[in-house]
């Protein structure tokens, strides 16, 4: 009877080291850095720390582009609370400006008239020409360009 316990106990003790020895050579492959479970691991932690630096980045660059957003933000409305002033004091302006333009309308009517009484004389003495004639520009300043670059402080 003992012999048999004996047969049997040593043929569970080599059961169990075969058994081990399949276990600890999946246990292997599954850890493998290239092809199992292992080397999954590994490319997914790569790719979080790239994510977390492209996240940084992205953040700083976000902060940057508000940052600059708010200054420019602040200077358009400085910008426009100076145009406001600007059209608030033009209506001071006015009616010197209406004078003046009357002035210079009564001129540019002597002008014009000037002009047709030459071109009369011009086309009397010259064939008529396929070239059209430009228009006349109106005169006088409407806007002025600024220098962005003046108001800056180096």
């Amino acid at each position: 009877m003992e012999l048999i316990a004996d047969i049997l106990l040593a043929a569970g003790a080599l059961g169990a080291g075969f058994y081990c020895l399949v276990l600890s050579r999946r246990l292997k492959r599954f850890n493998d850095l290239e092809k199992g479970v292992g080397g999954a691991v590994a490319v997914l932690s790569s790719q979080v720390d790239d994510l977390n630096k492209s996240l940084v980045s992205a953040r700083q660059m976000s902060d940057g582009s508000s940052k600059a957003l708010e200054q420019l933000t602040g200077r358009a409305e400085s910008v426009s609370h100076k145009l406001e002033l600007m059209m608030a004091s033009m209506h001071d302006i006015a009616p010197q400006q209406r004078t003046q333009a009357e002035t210079s309308v009564s001129r540019t009517e002597e002008n014009d008239a000037l002009a047709a009484a030459y071109e009369a004389e011009e086309q009397e003495e010259a064939p008529q020409s396929a070239e059209p004639q430009e228009e006349a520009k109106p005169s006088g300043l409407m806007f002025v360009r600024h220098n962005r670059n003046q108001n800056r402080v180096a």
